[in-house]
């Protein structure tokens, strides 16, 4: 990534700089998936627990599965509200192959609830290669329903429910929304997609630019996709649930904000789907941010530029969730 650290906000760049890294001077090494999820474990095992929020109560779901399993889908919903809330089913970020505890996250997903002023549903779905896609966004569309068909009991309103997915988890986003539309589910409200990971090809000329190597390689996302499709990746019979940036057809699908860096390989991929999404009439907020690397938001969150990006998302899902039209 020559000369990338001059150019980023100033901000990110010092986060970044405070930021440990791997060999090859970036922040995530994919190659070896076990042997990162086992030293990110070990990390995060040293570090102290977060208190409970007196301001949110959490809990848990157990929702079964057609094999006997169980999906886990954590709720976050502000402690003072009794009444009917909006959800937000959230997907998160891990390249589809990290991230196995929705409640490792409990201090993001308690601050999101709280700005948006609604319940956060963290979705603690299935991770690669262990599940190859569609898996993932299988869990996905059974989160949605399940939260729709129980909604009353939940303190949900059905017709407010949005999605969002970050890095890794904008495909089970993308590719529930997609599974909604297809198998005629009532829609959600809007879908989110930050910096999202579509698209298994890596065709795009902002995945192979050296400067955008800055939290992972070009490698180091097709490693990730080899696990999340095995010998498929690449191949030209991939279904857009495995991998929602192949999808040709994207009319139907809700409202939809797109938030991308410039150094960031999954630049390129993101604009091209949003530009298709407008194509098909779809109605999108897009947002490019300048000297911004992938996830500035996780890594940087007290940087003017996250607080630029959450003020214009937070904004957005509000309105989603507010019933009435985004734009």
């Amino acid at each position: 990534m020559p000369g990338t650290h001059s150019m980023l906000d100033q901000e990110l760049a010092a986060a970044f700089a405070a930021l440990p890294k791997v060999a090859n001077g970036t922040l995530l090494d994919l190659s070896d998936i076990p042997a990162l999820r086992a030293q990110l474990g070990a990390a995060t095992a040293h570090l102290p627990a977060t208190p409970p929020d007196p301001r949110m109560t959490i809990s848990t779901l157990r929702i079964p599965r057609d094999d006997r399993t169980e999906l886990e889908v954590v709720l976050y919903r502000p402690a003072d509200a009794e009444h009917v809330l909006p959800a937000l089913l959230w997907f998160h970020a891990g390249a589809q192959v990290l991230g196995d505890s929705a409640r490792a996250d409990d201090a993001y997903h308690t601050a999101l609830a709280l700005s948006l002023g609604c319940v956060v549903a963290a979705v603690a779905y299935r991770l690669a290669p262990e599940t190859p896609a569609p898996g993932a966004a299988e869990d996905g569309y059974l989160a949605y329903t399940h939260l729709v068909e129980q909604a009353a009991g939940h303190r949900i309103d059905p017709h407010r429910i949005g999605l969002a997915g970050a890095s890794g988890g904008g495909a089970p986003a993308a590719a529930t929304a997609l599974m909604v539309r297809d198998r005629r589910a009532m829609p959600p409200c809007s879908l989110s997609l930050l910096y999202p990971m579509l698209d298994d090809r890596l065709e795009t000329a902002s995945s192979a630019e050296a400067a955008s190597e800055v939290v992972f390689t070009h490698a180091d996302m097709r490693y990730a996709w080899a696990a999340v499709l095995g010998d498929r990746a690449g191949a030209d019979d991939v279904d857009p649930y495995s991998a929602p940036g192949r999808a040709t057809d994207l009319a139907g699908l809700p409202d939809t904000f797109v938030a991308l860096a410039q150094f960031d390989l999954l630049r390129d991929e993101g604009i091209d789907f949003a530009r298709r999404l407008i194509a098909a009439g779809v109605p999108v907020d897009l947002h490019l941010y300048a000297r911004a690397f992938h996830a500035w938001d996780r890594f940087a969150p007290a940087s003017a530029l996250t607080r630029s990006f959450e003020q214009a998302w937070h904004a957005f899902v509000r309105r989603g969730t507010s019933g009435k039209s985004p734009l």
